[in-house]
């Protein structure tokens, strides 16, 4: 009994100890209007004293999200998603608990599931793996989902001494953490984007701000309204492909305003296999898109085209090469998208919103 008694003080302690800890963290986060998501195991619930009904002692320190490590079963699931404390609660990325949670009546919006990431090389999710994994999801309903990038910065630091980044998805492990954003939205399955080693450099904070600056779609634009309307858009499956494409340096001015500059380029139906295009940029009579030669007897998948005044009603277009086209005089080679960024390439669909950042 003096035994128990004594670990049981020692426990207390303990927790005391941690509790006050995160306490005084998450006051400090929320001082810089940041959200605290506390990784949390069946067994610190029971360390705590916590349960699917009572989660007061999570409450006490003010945490805003707890994600859960593993699942307590459908009906508890629910219940926790369902507390009174305003405590969200995040789960792994199993559908089956999504599922689950969805037939216990819990409401898809009001689900967050986010993945893990990914210390050691070589063993991060596959791209093809997650698609599947997380339109799994999506198809249960509404689900926020969040996914992990990763700094390149030198200097980071991580879990268990990691020092190759720590992404969710392999295949983005190394990239600019600008393109794996870019990358994590084109999909339309992410939700939210979480950087997971620290600290991101300037540099990296400044170019994700420019990618989130671009990724939203302008409802109120009329071409927009009218694609929405007419049942060729699903509002909210909205999303936009961001591409920093390699300029070729004979580009007229005229070729770039249309490019960076134009509200939004997207195709209004399905491609064929040899161009995604864009038709609302012809819009823009008011340019010139002067005829230039193009030592290229084909243009080769990712090249970027605008239609030139040879073909005047169709002058000013923006395509993206899928296969091999023939250069037969009437279209402007205006650049290419990048190796790396070809994964977007593979993304290219009706109804998306293309921008185009330098």
């Amino acid at each position: 009994l003096d035994r128990s008694s004594a670990a049981s003080d020692v426990y207390k302690r303990q927790n005391e100890e941690v509790l006050g800890y995160f306490r005084e963290l998450i006051e400090f986060a929320h001082q810089y209007d940041m959200e605290v998501d506390l990784d949390v195991s069946p067994e610190l619930f029971d360390r705590l004293g916590a349960t699917s009904s009572d989660l007061s002692i999570f409450k006490s320190i003010d945490v805003d999200i707890i994600r859960m490590d593993l699942s307590y079963g459908k009906e508890k699931d629910r219940e926790l998603v369902e507390n009174d404390l305003g405590i969200k609660i995040e789960f792994n990325s199993e559908p089956h608990i999504v599922k689950g949670l969805v037939e216990a009546g819990a409401k898809a919006e009001d689900i967050l599931v986010c993945y893990n990431f990914y210390p050691q090389k070589y063993t991060g999710f596959g791209w093809d793996e997650f698609r599947r994994n997380a339109g799994e999801i999506k198809s249960y309903g509404d689900v926020t989902i969040g996914a992990f990038v990763s700094s390149n910065n030198t200097e980071t630091h991580g879990v268990w001494n990691s020092k190759d980044g720590l992404p969710t998805i392999e295949r983005l492990r190394g990239m600019p953490i600008d393109l794996q954003a870019r990358i994590l939205i084109a999909s339309g399955l992410v939700n939210e984007i979480i950087i997971g080693n620290a600290f991101a450099t300037e540099e990296e904070m400044k170019s994700l701000k420019e990618v989130l600056d671009n990724a939203g779609v302008n409802k109120d634009l009329p071409i927009i309204k009218l694609l929405i309307e007419n049942g060729i858009y699903d509002e909210k499956s909205m999303r936009s492909i961001i591409f920093k494409p390699e300029i070729s340096p004979y580009a007229s001015e005229s070729e770039k305003e249309i490019l960076f500059n134009f509200e939004t380029h997207m195709s209004s139906e399905a491609n064929n296999e040899f161009i995604w295009r864009s038709r609302i940029s012809r819009s823009r009579k008011d340019f010139e898109y002067k005829p230039r030669s193009c030592e290229k007897e084909f243009f080769q998948r990712g090249d970027i085209l605008i239609v030139n005044d040879n073909y005047r009603y169709y002058a000013g277009e923006v395509q993206i090469v899928l296969g091999q086209v023939e250069n037969d005089g009437e279209r402007n080679y205006v650049g290419k998208i990048s190796d790396d960024e070809m994964i977007l390439v593979d993304l290219l669909d009706r109804g998306l919103s293309i921008k185009f950042i330098e």
